[in-house]
């Protein structure tokens, strides 16, 4: 039959609790400014070449939402 234990759940080593949470703040940054980053890439790269502005210009507008979102998301 089963058994019934009463006993603590974890066995082993404590948790560090100020490790994980460092490493969930920095894995939340990262997926934030990672998507960040891809759609400023992205409209940068519709604005080069979907309009006469060339590559400099979808550059331009790269550059200028990616400084606006860092801003925007701290």
């Amino acid at each position: 039959m089963a058994e019934e234990n009463n006993g603590p759940v974890e066995v082993g080593a404590p948790m560090d609790y100020t490790e994980h949470e460092q490493t969930y703040n920095l894995f939340i940054s990262a997926a934030k400014y990672g998507t960040m980053f891809l759609v400023a890439l992205l409209l940068g790269m519709a604005a080069g070449f979907f309009t006469s502005s060339g590559f400099l210009g979808g550059l331009l507008v790269f550059l200028i939402i990616f400084v606006a979102g860092i801003v925007l998301l701290r």
